[in-house]
């Protein structure tokens, strides 16, 4: 389990640098300040921590279903940023929610920022904590635009690199969704005869479903196809 958090947090730096490539490289400087600072000023509550009470909570099933349902909504925010800018690369108008997509960058990084001080902290005990706090800091504010314009120097088309979000992001919410799992049944399998009448029902409804969607489509083209034809006579007269 404990490894599976680790591929996901290494996964989550990787997705914010490419959702970072699509901002420009002062923008990127600010949000790797905001997060530096984030780090530089929550030492004092990392010093709290034990690694008991770390393993405590990575076993904790409530809390990981909980952290899964916050990295599910982030993904989801990926995916819609992924369509948003599709529309965009098409040429077609986007919304005013797709703009603010843009702008959302990834906030599960600050946890992970949080967890890599603590492990920092425990690594070190003989370095003073503040120190060790703003030394990960300057890491930080360093190497998070290296890293988004590394991504953007390995995959320079927008349209891949938005390809390689999209399928990160996906992989993230899988992983967020595995977490949840500690070797425990949440819901035990139950033992039920077969719904024939329900079975019946679906696939009777899906064969309708389906010859109307294929006579549509079937309809559709003779339609448009005369329609052309008119505004060509028009346009010739």
């Amino acid at each position: 389990m404990e490894l599976i958090i680790h591929i996901l947090m290494l996964f989550i730096v990787i997705n914010c640098s490419f959702k970072l490539c699509f901002w420009k490289l002062w923008q990127t400087v600010i949000y790797s300040l905001i997060a530096g600072l984030f780090v530089a000023g929550t030492w004092q509550y990392a010093i709290l921590q034990s690694k008991a009470q770390i393993a405590d909570y990575l076993q904790n099933t409530e809390a990981l279903q909980n952290m899964a349902i916050i990295i599910t909504l982030e993904s989801a925010l990926c995916f819609g940023y992924c369509v948003a800018f599709l529309r965009g690369l098409y040429g077609k108008k986007n919304l005013w929610w797709a703009e603010l997509l843009r702008w959302y960058p990834s906030l599960l990084l600050f946890p992970v920022l949080f967890y890599y001080l603590t492990e920092a902290i425990f690594r070190l005990p003989g370095v003073d904590f503040s120190v060790t706090a703003w030394s990960l800091a300057g890491i930080v504010v360093i190497a998070i635009p290296l890293l988004s314009r590394l991504m953007k120097y390995l995959v320079p088309e927008d349209d891949l690199r938005l390809e390689v979000h999209f399928l990160v992001s996906l992989f993230i919410c899988i992983l967020g969704l595995l977490t949840t799992v500690n070797g425990k049944t949440t819901y035990a399998a139950t033992e039920e005869a077969l719904n024939w009448k329900a079975i019946i029902l679906s696939i009777g409804l899906f064969v309708v479903l389906f010859l109307i969607g294929f006579a549509w489509n079937k309809l559709k083209w003779p339609l448009l196809q005369r329609k052309e034809l008119k505004k060509r006579s028009k346009i010739n007269q």
